[in-house]
């Protein structure tokens, strides 16, 4: 009979960490779990440990053993001191031959949760389908994050059990997808993203370094983009509208170093000399003072089915720093468009438009040291910390893990 007092933890899994580029999914998870943690909430973040399958017999009969991340990991994905994590050993031959009895899945929904994991469980949080199922039958409160359109029906004893709690989308598109695949109208929700603490947190002088470092050849303004390099981005768009305004610098971070490479390309094949692709920034704590350098955070997503669910997390972070917006009109932002945000909207698909809405941008909302309050204060609501707290009121208060510490929980709006 497992100790229901040792079940305080919040559990993350996440499968496989990466810690490369271009997974903003992993990223999301990380970030999810961290502000669970900040909240005072003991938050572990699990996922399978790939890249040296173990064979220490120790290893695999202790398993699970959270612990403080190291230097690379707080880096890469800007996290606080209280967060866990767990990798859990990949015995070999798992992922290397066939069968349903050495897949990964399997050993961690059949072997490490039920055994080691669940001791410690109070709430499951999951993008992981095998894991939710694994843990409802467990009888685990379960919450499940759904960010893609749902391609087949949903195992119904799982969705309708009680410990089912709730499915998380990015989108009401996805929302309704759930819903057509037999999610229960009332077990599915849609929540923005976030941004991490760390975009509050003024930086002046490193502000400044970035603006020497990057405003060259007699240029005054800089115009900065953080995300994935994908042609549906609206990096294209955001080169073309480069080329329009020459006296400005555009600073563009982010993607792999193929991606950087071939957009590099680009830009030199149409002599736009203007734009400098910085790469993926680490530790990526130094992209809150990036933003808070640029005269313009640009959001210049292309239309198409993609523009109708995307959520994107650097919206957010562009609210945090305080910085003007240039954002095209897609649909999942057109709410925004009312807001208090100092922001301005264009047409998507239009460079000519879009430089247009840039140049007008610079001369109505001239950068600010500080930032501008109107959008740091309207950004409060959309941390990562009260997003949690929104998705943990889906769950009876005497299912939620317990808070642990709460000498530095952070405001709740």
């Amino acid at each position: 009979m497992i100790n229901s007092s040792k079940k305080n933890q919040y559990i993350f899994y996440t499968g496989e960490l990466s810690l490369k580029p271009d997974t903003a999914h992993e990223i999301h998870d990380v970030l999810c779990a961290n502000a669970a943690a900040n909240l005072g909430y003991s938050s572990v973040l699990i996922y399978q440990d790939k890249k040296n399958y173990s064979v220490n017999l120790l290893s695999l009969i202790y398993p699970y053993q959270p612990k403080k991340p190291g230097k690379e990991f707080i880096e890469f994905y800007d996290v606080q001191e209280k967060l866990k994590i767990a990798a859990l050993p990949m015995p070999w031959p798992i992922d290397q031959i066939g069968g349903k009895f050495t897949n990964s899945s399997t050993v961690v929904t059949k072997y490490y949760l039920p055994v080691h994991i669940l001791p410690h469980t109070k709430v499951v949080h999951t993008r992981d389908w095998n894991f939710v199922k694994a843990a409802v039958k467990n009888k685990v409160p379960t919450i499940y994050e759904r960010h893609y359109f749902q391609d087949r029906k949903f195992e119904q004893d799982i969705i309708h059990s009680p410990y089912f709690k709730i499915a998380i989308t990015q989108s009401e598109p996805i929302r309704q997808s759930l819903i057509e695949n037999g999610m229960p109208p009332e077990k599915v929700v849609w929540l923005h993203n976030g941004f991490n603490q760390s975009f509050l947190i003024r930086q002046p002088e490193e502000a400044e370094t970035w603006r020497q470092e990057l405003l060259i050849n007699g240029r005054k303004h800089l115009v900065v983009y953080s995300g994935a390099l994908y042609p549906f981005k609206g990096v294209d768009l955001l080169i073309d509208s480069a080329k329009e305004l020459p006296e400005i610098q555009f600073i563009i971070t982010g993607g792999t170093e193929a991606q950087v490479q071939a957009y590099q390309q680009i830009a030199r094949d149409k002599n736009v000399e203007n734009v400098k692709f910085l790469g993926w920034i680490l530790p990526r704590e130094r992209l809150v003072s990036l933003f808070q350098a640029a005269d313009i955070l640009v959001h210049p997503h292309c239309a198409g089915k993609s523009a109708d669910f995307t959520n994107p997390v650097k919206f957010f972070q562009y609210m945090a720093a305080g910085t003007p917006i240039v954002a095209t009109e897609i649909p999942p932002l057109m709410e925004f468009k009312t807001s208090p945000l100092i922001a301005s909207w264009c047409t998507p698909d239009n460079p000519q438009k879009l430089a247009q809405s840039i140049q007008h941008t610079l001369e109505t909302y001239p950068r600010k040291i500080e930032g501008y309050a109107a959008s740091i204060d309207f950004a409060q609501q959309f941390s990562w910390e009260n997003r949690i707290t929104k998705i943990l009121s889906y769950i009876e208060e005497d299912r939620r893990p317990p808070i642990l510490c709460n000498e530095q929980k952070l405001t709740e709006n």
